[in-house]
């Protein structure tokens, strides 16, 4: 392993509630093993990111009724593909070579179970989308 996947590895935080075992299909190891842990690392990028997001859409976020901020969460990362490109790549750029080749091989999938996980920490995040932090 070369120094970049060593280091990749290394700063991605443990994540003691993401189990692996053998009855695990593929695509669920890779969602504990690399995604979780990936996006739990790139989670105040992530707030940023969604952050400025809101800010580029005229701040309407702001606006909203907490249900309605879940589903612009929802809408955003669902139905805008250039967002929702620059999220996945957020994510992909924190992978080593051997799981971007898992990656591709059901990339589909893998990209679909992605979303969810970020979907779910920016909502769990949703109180750091509050307007005085988002000047």
């Amino acid at each position: 392993m070369d120094l970049r996947e060593t280091v990749l590895i290394q700063i991605r935080p443990e994540i003691p509630s993401a189990k692996v075992n053998d009855a695990m299909s593929v695509d669920e190891i890779f969602q504990n093993k690399t995604l979780r842990p990936i996006t739990k690392l790139q989670n105040d990028l992530l707030v940023a990111v969604f952050r400025n997001y809101i800010r580029k859409h005229k701040n309407v976020f702001h606006n909203l009724t907490i249900e309605k901020r879940l589903d612009y969460i929802e809408n955003a990362i669902h139905k805008d593909m250039k967002f929702r490109n620059s999220l996945k790549g957020i994510i992909i750029g924190q992978f080593t070579l051997e799981e971007y080749e898992t990656y591709i091989q059901n990339s589909s999938a893998l990209n679909k179970r992605m979303m969810n996980i970020v979907k779910e920490r920016i909502k769990s995040n949703i109180q750091l989308l509050e307007y005085e932090y988002a000047h």
